[in-house]
This record gives structure tokens, sequence and C-alpha cells, in this order.
């Protein structure tokens, strides 16, 4: 009898731990929205390798690309809120997508669990190394006396360099003329042979670019210099002032996931955050870190949707 007690009290006892067990109690998988080998996919890995070390378990990166990652975050909406399917979230997919693309039916503010903020990203606005244009005021006085003379090129509609240029016409008071390409690499190459005037691109792309003599840049978009390209002014500094782009990348799950594990999910974080080697890795790509909370996050997430839902309605951008 008092062994048969004892024995139930280790069943009951058990199944607690395992209802209640701590997370993550197997590997952790870790969606991107991009194809394998794009400056987001090689982000992810990095903070992949890291955050598993310190969760104590593989954090194992799956590729579900398209629609610049609007069928990963659908999906990620339909997953089980339980911590072991999340999303290394890309801004452009939460902030732009929804306003661009017909496809993309989730509320960025209401159909998911906001993790925290990872890190963040700037533009470098591009132009050919021979173009005669040296500097931004140069770009915005060449489009005043030529109006939709000034073509840029993006990685397609609604992509987030097609809305920061779209961005500087209006904060210009020009016009320039957009030509959308199937990604970002087609464009660089019209650039580089002088079919388009300028474009903007991520700076840790870029870099490669200007290094190697190919492109010339004219500034980047955050408000502070980036480190990749230190020599650089801001777009504020080259005489638009208040001009702020910078993109980020975020850790975010499906609605309703445990506090627990997303306080645990945070503090880990926190721990990547602290980590030199991943540190040393973020600045190789050109990005900064910028650890932060749901708060934070959610703060973050519905400023740049202000910003980019007003974009869009002036320059009159129908969803595709």
């Amino acid at each position: 009898m008092k062994r048969g007690f004892i024995a139930a009290m280790l069943c009951v006892a058990a199944g607690v731990a395992g209802a209640s067990g701590i997370y993550p109690a197997r590997p952790v998988k870790l969606i991107v929205g991009y194809s394998a080998g794009g400056p987001v996919d090689s982000a992810a890995r990095i903070y992949a390798q890291h955050l598993g070390t310190v969760l104590g378990q593989a954090v194992v990166v799956e590729n579900r690309g398209g629609a610049g990652g609007a069928i990963a975050a659908t999906m990620i909406t339909k997953a089980s809120p339980d911590g072991y399917t999340l999303f290394f979230v890309g801004s452009p997919t939460l902030t732009m997508a929804p306003m661009v693309q017909k496809s993309a039916t989730y509320k960025p503010l209401k159909d998911f669990t906001l993790v925290g903020l990872l890190n963040t990203y700037t533009n470098a606005l591009l132009v050919a190394e021979d173009s005669p244009l040296k500097n931004v005021q140069d770009l915005v006085a060449y489009a005043k006396t030529h109006p939709d003379g000034l073509a840029f090129g993006s990685a397609g509609v609604g992509a987030s360099n097609h809305l920061a240029a779209e961005l500087l016409a209006q904060r210009g008071g020009v016009k320039f003329l957009h030509v959308p390409y199937k990604g970002n690499s087609p464009a660089i190459a019209d650039l580089i042979g002088g079919k388009i005037g300028f474009m903007f691109d991520v700076t840790g792309s870029a870099v490669g670019y200007v290094q190697g003599g190919k492109v010339r840049a004219l500034a980047v978009s955050s408000a502070t210099r980036n480190p990749a390209l230190p020599g650089v002014p801001t777009v504020a500094e080259s005489g638009l002032k208040g001009f702020d782009v910078s993109g980020w990348f975020g850790l975010i799950g499906p609605p309703g996931m445990p506090q627990p594990v997303i306080d645990r999910l945070v503090g880990a974080n926190h721990e990547v955050g602290r980590n030199a080697a991943y540190l040393e890795s973020l600045a190789r790509g050109g990005y900064a870190p910028s650890i932060s909370g749901p708060t934070e996050f959610t703060d973050r997430l519905r400023q740049d949707l202000t910003l980019w839902s007003d974009v869009i309605r002036k320059a009159n951008i129908e969803p595709q």
C-alpha cells in the first residue's frame, strides 16, 4: 500500500514537471522568411548559434522564403505557441509588407507575440563610381532640375529600398523615377552599369561593392554613421535634417506564448547581446546590437508603421 502510494506520487510529480518543465527541453526551430545564403539568413544563423549556446538546446534555422517574408509570417500565426517555433523577422515583413502586399493579411500588432528587438541595420545610398553626383545635395539638386529624370532601383515595389528612396524624395521635395527589379542583385548590376542613377542597399551588402571600387556611398540612412563605412556621412548630415531610417531584426512567435517562455527568451537575448564574438560578427555585417523586450519592440513597431504608412500614402503605392 505504502509502495503504491509513493509510486503514484512520483507519477504525479513527473506529470507536473513535464507540464511545467524548464524551457526549452528540446531543439527550437527558428524560421527565416528568406532563402538561404542571403543577408537575413546569414544574420539569423549567427544569432541561432549563440542563442542555442545560451539556451542549452540546438536552435535550428528553417528557411521559408517568398513574398518578402509574408509566407513565413503567415505560417507563424498558425504555429503552436509553445516557444518551439520562433521567427527571426526583418522589419520590412512587419512594417511594409502588410501595406504593399495583398498576400500579407496578418496584423503585425495583433497576430504575433513580440519577444524583442535583436539588432538594427542601416542602408547606404549608392551611385556608380563614375557618377557626377558627389553628395546628397547634388542628387536632390539634379532631381529638381530633371523631374522624373533620375531613376533609382529597388528590390521591387514596396521593398525597403524602394520606400527609403520615396522618403528621400518626399523630404527633399523632388520626384524620382522608380525602376523595380526582382531583387537587389540585378539592381546593383544596373547601377554599376550606369542604367540607373542611384539605389539604397543594406550597408553590410554595400561595403564589398564600395571597397571594390564598383560604387560610391553618398550617405547612410541612419541617424548616426555606420562603423562599416565610417567616412560616409548620414543623409541628415548631408542636408536633409531629421532623416533617420534604419531597419531591424527581431524575434517573434505565434500569438499566445506563455509569459515564462517570453521571459526566458528575453533574458537569453540579453545574454547573447553581451557576447563579444556575437558583437564582432554583427559589426562585420554592418549591424548594431539593439536588444530589447516586448514593450520597446511594440513601441518601435508602432513608430515604423506610422512612418511607412505615411510614405506609402503620399507615394500612392497600391498593394500588389
